[in-house]
């Protein structure tokens, strides 16, 4: 049994908090600790009551020796950092000065530059070998369960795999006319970037959502998917040998891209500080300000996610298409966490990646994707945890 500290109190915090309270074969105690410590203690009431011991903490994500304190004051095993990206760095620094272990969902993007790259967080890996620490980057659903799904993939159904499409589908409706499912500031850097797909051995760029294509997915239906550059694309193209072509999509509402091409339009979505009033706002963050808050949509969210991967590749000498995925209800995930299923779906695999850590499954001193580690025990800990997964030996293929 282990102590864990937990950084973030949002959507996705509330049902790790949830799920590692429920894990007290693992978890005896959990910190949770936020900049705002209201938020912190509401979350902890929330969960606690149960076999594990829950406390609440004020820290500034931002500033490594507050970090650093509060991790000597609390002296976790394990850090599992469920709030910013930008907040990647410090907290890996602070769990190096006290040799802690550490695990996020998201990999580092700077805040004054709409990018996203491994690059910040593997240069890491050494000082954490010789610190004797395990850091596991990007254990939430994308990135997260599919590079599991595609470690899983490669160890029991083929012998090399060959093209990877990960399909992510919310078909959730929360009433609004615009909405971000979680970070709005995260989402809207993310789909106004450039798309990117890896193909032979190098990364095609397109322009935002210039590629697209429609499935039609289980329980939800026919929906537009559109291709955009995902993190794990990164990590795949270097960790799954043989891989020839990896791309992902995401679907999107009608509404949903009429109401961001006008943002852009008029450069709500710019993150180039303006002046207003006497003094510097950032367009993308004062629209955040204004944009109902994700951890607000539980109770209005009705519908599923189904998001997975489609491999083809080979086994036995022999091509092979198959396709692992998951379906989530957002009511039922509202229902038992409080949070609605995008929610879910990244903070159940959270609690699963610190908890394997913790029993020495995955701890493995350096800095880690989840695909690099055995799948088995995470791939069992998703069918007992809420996110079961389904498999489709003749899957419709994306052209």
């Amino acid at each position: 049994m282990s102590k864990a500290l937990m950084i973030g109190a949002g959507g996705v915090a509330t049902v790790a908090a949830h799920k590692c309270v429920e894990n007290d074969e693992v978890f005896s105690e959990l910190c949770i600790a936020s900049r705002t410590l209201e938020k912190a203690e509401a979350l902890r009431d929330k969960v606690a009551g149960g076999k594990v011991k829950v406390t609440a903490a004020e820290v500034d994500a931002d500033d490594v020796d507050q970090l650093v304190a509060l991790i000597e004051k609390e002296k976790p095993k394990i850090v599992i950092h469920l709030a910013l990206p930008y907040q990647d760095l410090t907290i890996m620094e602070a769990c190096l000065r006290t040799k802690t272990h550490y695990l996020d969902t998201a990999n580092y993007e700077p805040k004054d530059e709409a990018k996203f790259e491994y690059k910040w967080q593997w240069d890491y890996r050494e000082r954490f070998e010789e610190a004797g620490i395990t850091a596991i980057l990007g254990s939430g659903f994308d990135p997260g369960v599919t590079g599991v799904f595609s470690a899983y993939a490669l160890k029991h159904e083929f012998d090399e795999i060959n093209e990877l499409d990960i399909l992510d589908c919310n078909g959730g409706d929360h009433g609004y006319p615009f909405a971000t499912n979680f970070n709005p500031e995260i989402n809207i850097r993310e789909v106004t970037a450039n798309g990117r797909y890896f193909e032979d051995g190098r990364f095609v760029e397109t322009e935002p959502l210039e590629i697209k294509r429609s499935y039609n997915f289980e329980e939800v239906g026919e929906r537009d998917m559109y291709l955009l550059y995902h993190e794990e694309l990164e990590s795949l193209a270097k960790n799954l040998p043989g891989i020839r072509r990896i791309r992902f999509f995401m679907t999107f509402g009608e509404s949903y891209l009429r109401h961001l091409e006008v943002l852009q339009n008029v450069g709500m979505t710019s993150i180039e500080p303006i002046e207003f009033e006497g003094q510097q706002i950032i367009p993308l963050q004062f629209l955040k300000a204004v944009l109902p808050d994700p951890a607000s949509l539980g109770p209005r969210t009705k519908g599923k996610t189904n998001i997975g991967c489609i491999f083809t590749g080979v086994k036995d000498g022999k091509k092979k298409h198959y396709r692992l995925y998951n379906i989530a209800d957002h009511e039922a995930a509202f229902a038992e966490t409080g949070a609605q299923a995008v929610s879910y779906t990244t903070g159940v695999p959270a609690m699963i990646g610190a908890s394997l850590v913790l029993t020495g499954d995955w701890e493995k001193p350096g800095v880690h994707n989840v695909e690099e580690l055995d799948p088995d025990r995470f791939m069992d800990m998703l069918n007992k945890y809420g996110l079961p997964w389904i498999e489709d030996r003749d899957p419709v293929l994306v052209p």
